[in-house]
C-alpha cells in the first residue's frame, strides 16, 4: 500500500535475513523499516521496555507502589540474612514452607 509522504523500506523475510544486523541498526537511526509476510507488513522499530510495566499489568502496582514494594522487600531479606535465618531456596516450594 503506498501512502503520500511516507517512505517505508520493505523487505522480504529472506532479504531480512541476509543482514539483519545492518536492517536494525538503520531502523534504530530511524529508518522505516517492514518486513512483508502473508500480506502484511511488521514494523522494525525500537520500544522502550521496562519492567514496571509487567508489574503494573501483572499486579496492578503503580511504579511508584512497585518501588516501595522493591524496598520493603529488599530490606526484609536483609534483615532475614542478617538474622542468620535466610534460607536457600532448592526448588521444593514444601522444604520452603517447612519450619
Amino acid at each position: 500500500m503506498y501512502i503520500p509522504h511516507m517512505s517505508m523500506t520493505t523487505l522480504t523475510p529472506t532479504k531480512a535475513r541476509t543482514n539483519l544486523s545492518a536492517w536494525l541498526r538503520r531502523a534504530l537511526a530511524g529508518e522505516d523499516i517492514g518486513i512483508m509476510i502473508n500480506g502484511k507488513i511488521v514494523a522494525l522499530r525500537p520500544v522502550e521496555v521496562a519492567s514496571v510495566d509487567y508489574v503494573e499489568k501483572e499486579y496492578g502496582l503503580s511504579a511508584s507502589e512497585w518501588k516501595e514494594t522493591a524496598k520493603n522487600l529488599h530490606e526484609k531479606g536483609s534483615k532475614t540474612r542478617s538474622a542468620g535465618k535466610a534460607r536457600k531456596f532448592t526448588g521444593n516450594i514444601e522444604d520452603a514452607l517447612d519450619d
